[in-house]
C-alpha cells in the first residue's frame, strides 16, 4: 500500500511540474499570435471608444461626392467606422449647422472655404483642431488660411489660386517677368481686330491683388493669423505703385475698359489673345478650344524682383462644436487629407491638394497646366478670413474702375480706404 501511495505522489509531483510550465508557454504563444493585432491597435490606444459612424457634410458636387465616397469606404475598412457623407452646398452648411447643431442632428465635420472661418468662430459653431506634427505637411499659405487668432481651425484640403494661361501658337514660352509680359502685350495687341497680347479682369481686386501685394501693399496687417482691421494697407506706397501699373495697361490700350469675363474667355478660346490671368476652373474649357496650344505658368516677376502674391483660397474640413466624437472626427479629417487620399481626391474631383508633397507627385508635377497653379500657390497669400473682409470688396473694386478711367491713383485709393473704414465701423466688425 505504501509502495502504491509513493508512486501516486511521485506522479502528482511530475504533473504539477509540467502544469507549472504550461501557462508560460501558452502565454508566449498567445503573445506571438497577438503581435499583429497589438500593433494595429497601438495607434488607437490613446483614443476614446470608436463611434459606430461619423457624419460629414460634403460639398454638393458630383465629382467631390464621388471622391469622398471612395475615401470613406477605405476608412471604414480600416477602422470599422461608417462614414455618413451628406451632400450639402458649402454656402448652405453654416446656417444649417446653426440650426441643427444644437439639436444633436448636425454633423461631426463640415467643409468650408477658409474666408468663412472667422464668422464660424464668432458664432461658436466650430472647435479648433490639433494638427500636431502633421502641420508641417501642409502648405504654409494653407495653414495661414485656417489660422484665426492664433488657433488652427481645420485640416486644409484644397488650395485655389490663379496663374497665367498662354497660347503656345502665339508665344513660345511663359513670360518670366512683367517686362516680358508687357512686351507681348505691345506686340500682339490690335484692338481694332479684337486681338490682344494680355488680358485680365483688371478692375477686379481678387485678380489684381498680386500687383498690389508684390509691391508691399496688404489688406489688413497680420500677425500669426491675427488681423488688425484698423491697419489697412491699400493706400500705402506699394498700393500706389501697383495702381499705377494697372492704370498703365488701360492707358496703353492693352486692356479695354469694357472687358467682361465672358468676352475675355471667348477671345482667348478663339485664339485672339496670347495670355490671360485666370483660375484652374477654366482649364477644361480652354483645353477644349485650344488643345495642346494651351499652356500655363506662374505670374511674371515684378520689376522689383518679387513674385506677385496671388490670393489663395483654401477649402478645409472643420470640426463642429457640437460633435460628440471629436477625436475620431479629427482622425478622419487627417485621413482624408493625407498624401495618398489627397491625390485620390485630386484625381477624381480635379481640385488641387493643400499638401507640400503634392507638388512633386507625378500626377501634378508632370501636368504642365496644374503644376503651374501648384507652384503659384507657393507664392500665394490667403484671403483674410475675417468678417471685416466683406467690407473691402466693393470700395476697392470701385477704386479700380476709377483707376482704369485715368483718375489719380493716390487719391482714389485713399478715398477707398476711408470708405472701407467707415463700412467696417458701421458693420460692427471687431476683426
Amino acid at each position: 500500500m505504501k509502495k502504491y501511495l509513493g508512486i501516486l505522489l511521485a506522479m502528482l509531483l511530475v504533473v504539477g511540474l509540467l502544469a507549472a510550465c504550461g501557462p508560460d508557454e501558452q502565454e508566449e504563444a498567445a503573445e506571438d499570435q497577438n503581435d499583429t493585432s497589438s500593433e494595429e491597435e497601438a495607434s488607437d490606444s490613446s483614443m476614446p471608444e470608436k463611434p459606430e459612424q461619423l457624419t460629414v457634410w460634403v460639398n454638393a458636387e458630383e465629382k467631390q461626392e464621388e471622391a469622398i465616397a471612395q475615401i470613406s469606404e477605405k476608412y471604414t475598412e480600416e477602422t470599422g467606422i461608417e462614414i455618413n457623407a451628406i451632400p450639402i452646398d458649402m454656402l448652405e452648411q453654416v446656417e444649417k449647422l446653426d440650426v441643427e447643431g444644437p439639436t444633436g442632428n448636425g454633423p461631426d465635420i463640415i467643409f468650408q472655404p477658409h474666408d468663412r472661418i472667422g464668422d464660424l468662430v464668432l458664432r461658436g459653431l466650430i472647435d479648433p483642431v490639433n494638427l500636431g506634427d502633421k502641420e508641417a505637411e501642409y502648405q504654409e499659405a494653407a495653414i495661414d488660411a485656417v489660422t484665426n487668432d492664433g488657433d488652427v481651425w481645420g485640416y486644409p484640403a484644397v488650395t485655389e489660386t490663379y496663374a497665367l494661361f498662354y497660347n503656345k501658337s502665339l508665344v513660345e514660352e511663359a513670360p518670366a517677368t512683367m517686362e516680358d509680359l508687357l512686351a507681348i502685350a505691345e506686340e500682339h495687341t490690335d484692338a481694332s481686330n479684337d486681338e490682344f497680347g494680355f488680358l485680365m479682369e483688371a478692375a477686379n481686386f481678387y485678380f489684381t491683388y498680386p500687383f498690389f501685394s508684390g509691391n508691399g501693399a496688404y489688406v489688413f496687417a497680420e500677425d500669426n493669423g491675427t488681423y488688425d482691421i484698423e491697419d489697412i494697407g491699400l493706400s500705402n506706397e506699394g498700393a500706389i505703385e501697383g495702381g499705377n501699373l494697372i492704370q498703365s495697361w488701360f492707358d496703353n490700350g492693352y486692356i479695354p475698359q469694357d472687358l467682361t469675363p465672358d468676352i475675355m474667355n471667348g477671345l482667348f478660346s478663339e485664339g485672339k489673345v496670347a495670355a490671360v490671368i485666370n483660375g484652374p476652373w477654366m482649364v477644361r474649357e480652354y483645353q477644349e478650344a485650344l488643345g495642346d496650344d494651351l499652356q500655363a505658368g506662374i505670374l511674371p516677376v515684378l520689376d522689383n524682383g518679387e513674385n506677385p502674391k496671388s490670393f489663395v483660397g483654401v477649402k478645409a474640413y472643420l470640426l463642429s462644436y457640437y460633435s460628440e466624437n471629436k477625436e475620431w472626427a479629427e482622425d478622419f479629417m487627417a485621413y482624408i487629407t493625407n498624401s495618398e487620399n489627397s491625390m485620390l481626391y485630386y484625381d477624381v474631383a480635379g481640385e488641387m491638394p493643400a499638401r507640400i508633397d503634392s507638388i512633386d507627385d507625378p500626377l501634378i508635377a508632370e501636368d504642365p497646366i496644374y503644376s503651374a497653379f501648384a507652384e503659384q500657390a507657393t507664392f500665394g497669400e490667403p484671403m483674410p478670413g475675417v468678417p471685416a473682409m466683406q467690407q473691402v470688396w466693393d470700395p476697392i473694386n470701385n477704386a479700380l474702375t476709377f483707376i482704369s478711367k485715368g483718375e489719380p491713383v493716390d487719391e482714389v485709393l485713399e478715398e477707398a480706404v476711408g470708405v472701407i473704414e467707415d463700412n467696417i465701423a458701421a458693420s460692427g466688425a471687431t476683426q
